[in-house]
């Protein structure tokens, strides 16, 4: 039986795109200065796989005979956030960029959204989990008011303690703001933050819940499922696409778990799609102007390589991939407009260093024949890289 694995090493840009001075990241190269900031990647598996084939790296030479196929992928989607990226990799293009909020939400929708839920708002800014907790975790507690805070992804994040806001009413809040932010305040993603804790310790709790936008359809993930195949998505890729075309979704709190997810999954399913994001590298180190660390999270996935590589069987194709940059040298915490990596291997063939240019819909294309899927015929965009022998 068939069985694909396409894994999202989440803002491992591979250069700027062409029109990234539109975006003001001409400068962006985000693997390309990581390397640079290391004095050299580490990273020997991905550099056995041919990770040096897909652009000039410090301290990753190319391959000539390398078993991958690598090379970079240009989006055509007009943004540079999450939901885009992951989306285009299954052939949804998103040609007007989905609405980020760099300077908070507009008044229009936050008052409305008070008016609706009955409480006041704090925050209203871009902000990490960490440290919007830390500065205004206190003053939530002592008035009942709504943290509410953004990223540079297109997402309305809401942060309630449990002790003073119960879940039922946070989540009925987020499907609130849900309902509010359309038309041109459509945001990719409404995110239920819940924590616990005292002033000082706050800690986000498991029950995390997003309420995101569905994806057009049919896509890849449409018509791999409409083949008979499972889809199993890992970390924030059920969100991602909202559930739809998802058999079933793991969410996970770090990047060690979703490989080991993954490998669990690699381990016991006879057939389909495990889609995973790896989004440490994003979240814990692209938006803290972090090489070292960022450089670091890529060596514990490359340690963790041969044990996943392990776990796949004879005739599995494994993607390797990314959904956008987020280069830790540049100025700012912000995406930044770059290619997507990529390396696809197939257990068992040996691709003898061969480079492929294309689109991330490629991704979803080539796993749409690897499954069986029907043929899109012009519907979708994206050419397979590799087929079915």
């Amino acid at each position: 039986m068939a069985r694909a694995c396409v894994i999202v090493l989440d803002a491992v840009g591979a250069g700027p795109l062409p029109d990234a001075s539109r975006f003001g990241d001409e400068d962006a190269n985000t693997l390309g200065h990581v390397a640079e900031a290391v004095g050299g990647l580490d990273l020997p598996v991905l550099e056995a796989l041919g990770l040096g084939n897909v652009a000039p790296l410090e301290g990753c030479p190319p391959q000539p005979g390398a078993p991958a196929i690598a090379g970079r992928l240009a989006p055509r989607s007009a943004g540079k956030d999450t939901t885009s990226g992951h989306w285009e990799l299954m052939g949804v293009v998103t040609p007007q960029p989905i609405p980020t909020y760099p300077y908070g939400f507009p008044f229009e929708v936050i008052d409305l959204f008070m008016h609706r839920t009955g409480r006041g708002v704090i925050g209203n800014k871009v902000a990490s989990a960490a440290d919007i907790l830390l500065e205004l975790g206190q003053a939530h507690v002592e008035t009942g008011k709504w943290i509410v805070y953004t990223s540079t992804d297109s997402a309305f994040q809401l942060a309630a303690h449990e002790d003073v806001i119960p879940l039922d009413e946070l989540y009925e809040a987020c499907l609130v703001a849900r309902e509010l932010l359309d038309g041109k305040h459509k945001v990719g993603r409404v995110i239920a933050r819940p924590f616990r804790g005292e002033n000082g310790a706050f800690d986000l709790t498991p029950d995390r819940r997003d309420f995101a936008l569905e994806p057009r359809r049919p896509n890849y993930l449409t018509l791999v499922h409409e083949a008979g195949a499972k889809v199993y998505a890992v970390g924030k890729v059920g969100d991602v696409f909202a559930g739809c075309d998802i058999d079933e979704s793991i969410p996970t709190k770090s990047n060690a778990e979703g490989i080991a997810q993954t490998e669990r999954l690699l381990e016991g399913l006879e057939n389909g799609l495990v889609f995973t994001n790896l989004a440490d590298t994003d979240e814990l180190w692209g938006h803290r102007n972090d090489p070292v660390n960022f450089h670091r999270s890529l060596q514990d996935f490359d340690s963790r390589l041969p044990e996943l590589l392990a776990h796949l069987r004879e005739g599995d194709l494994l993607v390797l991939t990314s959904d956008h940059g987020c280069d830790p040298t540049t100025p700012g915490s912000v995406h930044t407009r770059e290619y997507e990596l990529l390396l696809a291997y197939v257990e068992g063939t040996n691709a003898a260093g061969r480079i492929h240019e294309g689109e991330p819909a490629d991704v979803g294309a080539t796993v749409n024949a690897w499954l069986g899927g029907r043929l899109p015929g012009r519907s979708l965009p994206g050419k397979p890289f590799v087929t079915p022998a």
